[in-house]
């Protein structure tokens, strides 16, 4: 069940994308040739009016082809032809459609939790010393660590884990006004059971109104979004690496072993969701990366171009921005089939 959701989950999060695309497309006055759920040999096709839709056999994704969306169309209404912010808008819209379908089963996710701890200190335990003369307080709530905001009460914990040392940046509410607490020293002590180590805070937990659920599940889709930030950065500081990637095999995993550990069958369900809505948000902002291929890539070459042509006054061959998402794809195919092999290589290993 869990592999036949997440081929669900996969096939709907692909098809919202190119939806974002057909959708802006046809209200910027592009012809769309082709808008196909699934892949593969077609099952079902009808056109209406210029466009062809499709159903086809394999339950994966689906596309959105418009005229001239490589270049070298002389229909007035290709791609190539519109204005570059009808263009922008088109490119965009994918990423758009993702991270509000994330945004949306978060909130579904999330409506039914009636109560959640929150970043607001509700005291501390004896052993406690970040409470010395000068330092944190019962009811300050904080609102960053390090320069990173924090949305949920678990962000405090993770960005104090991702910057070594014991000194930290606190900026914290107490009684309605901003208090800053630089190069505050953190330190862990055992806990009263002597076998972990904490910082000694307590953080309130609160009932929710319906407002404030959906608020949590805004800060939720945030938060998602910095996460996926904080990772690119580890990988480009060396932090992480490959093994720590994957792919849908990966996630389909994590997945199983998430639903298996599910008290109920509800819960199992929600928590698949929140995988549903961690993945098109990361999704959303992934393709919006300035990486050749993807559509953040398409985007910055449409920048680019413009603005060429802007200055010289001829249009740019679309076939060398052509050659280069080619070779963005070919290398983007490659490294998901590496983290692929990798993902079923520890599959069978365990």
């Amino acid at each position: 069940m869990t592999i036949l959701f997440a081929v669900l989950l996969f096939s709907v999060l692909i098809l919202v994308h190119e939806l974002g695309h057909f959708v802006a497309a046809k209200l910027s006055g592009v012809q769309v040739n082709e808008f196909s759920i699934f892949m593969g040999p077609a099952l079902w096709s009808r056109k209406i009016g210029e466009t062809q839709y499709s159903l086809r056999l394999i339950p994966m994704g689906g596309y959105c082809a418009m005229e001239g969306e490589d270049g070298g169309s002389d229909n007035p209404r290709s791609f190539d032809k519109a204005a570059w912010w009808k263009r922008f808008l088109i490119l965009i819209a994918g990423a758009a459609m993702n991270f509000l379908m994330g945004i949306a089963l978060m909130a579904v996710v999330f409506l039914p939790v009636k109560r959640a701890v929150v970043p607001v200190i509700a005291g501390f335990e004896p052993f406690a010393t970040v409470n010395r003369e000068g330092g944190l307080q019962a009811g300050d709530r904080i609102l960053e660590v390090d320069g990173e905001k924090i949305y949920v009460q678990s962000d405090f914990n993770l960005i104090l884990n991702l910057n070594p040392g014991d000194t930290h940046d606190l900026k914290v509410e107490r009684n309605g006004e901003t208090v800053e607490l630089p190069n505050f020293l953190m330190e862990k002590h055992l806990s009263s059971d002597g076998k972990t180590m904490l910082y000694g805070m307590n953080f309130e937990v609160r009932d929710l109104t319906v407002l404030q659920r959906l608020q949590n599940a805004w800060n939720q889709s945030l938060d998602t979004v910095r996460l996926v930030r904080l990772s690119l950065q580890m990988l480009l500081r060396g932090q992480a690496g490959l093994s720590d990637m994957t792919g849908p095999v990966g996630i389909v995993q994590q997945m199983s072993v998430v639903a298996d550990a599910s008290a109920t069958k509800v819960d199992a369900l929600l928590n698949m969701l929140y995988f549903g809505a961690f993945i098109a948000i990361n999704l959303a902002v992934m393709n919006l990366l300035p990486i050749p291929a993807l559509d953040g890539g398409r985007i910055v070459g449409l920048l680019i171009t413009t603005a060429v042509e802007a200055v010289t006054h001829k249009k740019v061959n679309p076939k060398y921005e052509g050659y280069l998402h080619g070779a963005g794809m070919v290398l983007l195919l490659g490294l998901m089939g590496i983290i692929m092999f990798k993902d079923i290589f520890v599959l069978f290993k365990r």
